[in-house]
């Protein structure tokens, strides 16, 4: 039996804005790992509108039947089957040449662990000026960007104590550590972000 095509609000209402950015961010780049895939929505849009890119979507066992209806549905030739990949495993076990990560929404979802072993994993992966672009809300100097933002990092940590928003400083500390330099800070709508690191 198909498994039920799984729909994300959010990232329908955010795809056309981060499609925006990514135009420019990745105009010179061939082949796109995507972390943490979610329904894949935005996997589909950005290949289809990107089409000079290869897009390699991935996600948790458990999500990939879904991510992979709608790459199916898309029949996009630039777009590949969803791979497995958990962040926390030692080896990833991916071979191709990625000049570009993309991730959205992911680290306040991960636990702080999880995300130091995800820039460790991309910096063991990548060749030097390679991108990692990544969307959400963040925080700057250990303070929200909003109401909204606080009510949310509560709700997060209700939900699981592990979770909530990632400070920048923080996350800089990772990122230097694998070997990333933080290029652009842009600010988006709905107090959400895109950082993008670039490997040194």
């Amino acid at each position: 039996m198909k498994s039920t095509k799984p729909f994300s609000q959010s990232s329908e209402e955010n795809k056309t804005v981060i499609l925006e950015q990514l135009m420019v961010l990745y105009a010179n780049s061939d082949c796109v790992l995507e972390i943490g895939s979610g329904t894949g929505q935005h996997a589909v849009h950005f290949a289809r509108h990107l089409s000079h890119l290869r897009w390699q979507p991935t996600e948790l066992a458990e999500n990939v039947a879904g991510v992979n209806i709608w790459v199916e549905d898309a029949g996009l030739d630039n777009i590949e089957a969803p791979l497995v990949l958990d962040v926390a495993q030692q080896h990833w076990g991916l071979t191709a040449d990625y000049d570009a990560v993309f991730s959205a929404n992911t680290l306040h979802i991960m636990s702080i662990l999880h995300v130091e072993k995800l820039f460790a994993g991309l910096g063991k992966l990548l060749n030097k000026d390679a991108l990692f672009c990544c969307y959400g809300p963040f925080n700057k100097d250990g303070r929200f960007s909003s109401e909204s933002n606080a009510r949310f990092d509560h709700w997060l940590k209700q939900r699981d104590e592990a979770s909530g928003i990632r400070d920048m400083s923080e996350l800089t500390v990772f990122a230097e550590k694998a070997g990333f330099v933080l290029q652009e800070d842009i600010e988006m709508p709905v107090n959400n972000r895109i950082l993008v690191w670039k490997m040194s």
